[in-house]
């Protein structure tokens, strides 16, 4: 196949990029991480590089609903995402980002840009398209309240599959369901979609080199804007107190806001029981009973 490989190219044509990697047409080079999908650099005719995520036997769509988030969450032009290059249905192609280190001037950007990015808004709580966590699936039909989606898409189907595959026991899922039944009552206050990332640890916090914090890695929709923020505390951030302040200089969080921490956590907890198992399971339910 004589032709120049770059980025015009691998847009245009994303359908030839098993055969371009078959016949070493593209440099790649394997990335460590990745424990869902093999993630590689892939080196162009003209030196530049594209980030690939691929997964054989991927469910029709995975890759596609990522792709949507990317988009969805870089409309508002208020927060750094990889610019989708190409996807198809077992692979995801993203521009190259050099990586740098946390600075606190960095952490007060993000926090300023995800202030931003949850003011632009959504039109419901959850998304147009199907959503994935993980090899998960993720309902993302929409709701007419953030109780409603919280309870029902993000929470209790993952308690379910985590006491089904043996990874909860039946106590601890009864406690974060009493929760669930009463999330009325723990002080959520109402406001309006948020446009988030969905699935914000520190490990879809990438640093870069050029400055900026850029999301990846999204499980975007419409939600809690507190979410978002819970996600990133709970297996840490560097500088998250600068981001935190920062946000809340820009866009005031309600009282009481870090009282809810945990009840937003408990939907990153119970997937990663139904992932994981482990003591997951049993950490979100000593959550929950702060909450009973």
């Amino acid at each position: 196949m004589d032709v120049d490989l770059d980025w015009g190219y691998l847009r245009a044509h994303p359908h030839n990029l098993d055969r371009l990697i078959e016949h070493q047409r593209i440099r790649t080079t394997p990335l460590p991480g990745g424990d869902t999908c093999r993630a590689e650099r892939l080196t162009l005719d003209d030196g530049s590089s594209v980030f690939a995520k691929s997964l054989a036997g991927a469910a029709a769509g995975f890759f596609g609903s990522e792709a949507a988030g990317l988009r969805w969450l870089g409309e508002c032009g208020c927060v750094s995402v990889p610019d989708v290059v190409a996807v198809t249905e077992s692979m995801l192609l993203l521009s190259w980002i050099d990586s740098g280190a946390p600075t606190p001037a960095a952490a007060e950007q993000l926090g300023r840009a995800l202030a931003a990015l949850h003011a632009s808004g959504a039109d419901d709580f959850g998304a147009t398209w199907p959503g994935w966590i993980g090899r998960l699936p993720l309902d993302n039909t929409p709701a007419t309240s953030w109780p409603e989606f919280y309870v029902g898409r993000r929470v209790l189907p993952y308690i379910r599959h985590a006491m089904d595959a043996g990874r909860m026991t039946a106590a601890d899922a009864a406690s974060v369901e009493r929760v669930m039944d009463r999330i009325g009552n723990v002080g959520v206050p109402a406001e309006p979609p948020a446009r988030l990332h969905g699935d914000l640890w520190s490990g879809n916090v990438m640093w870069s080199a050029a400055g900026p914090a850029y999301l990846v890695d999204p499980a975007a929709h419409g939600g809690h804007r507190e979410s978002d923020l819970a996600m990133l505390a709970l297996f840490g951030l560097p500088h998250i107190d600068r981001v935190v302040a920062a946000y809340d200089e820009a866009a005031p969080l309600a009282q009481g806001w870090r009282e809810r921490v945990g009840l937003h956590q408990l939907h990153p907890l119970a997937v990663h029981a139904a992932m994981f198992g482990g003591g997951y399971g049993a950490r979100a339910a000593a959550v929950a009973r702060q909450y009973l």
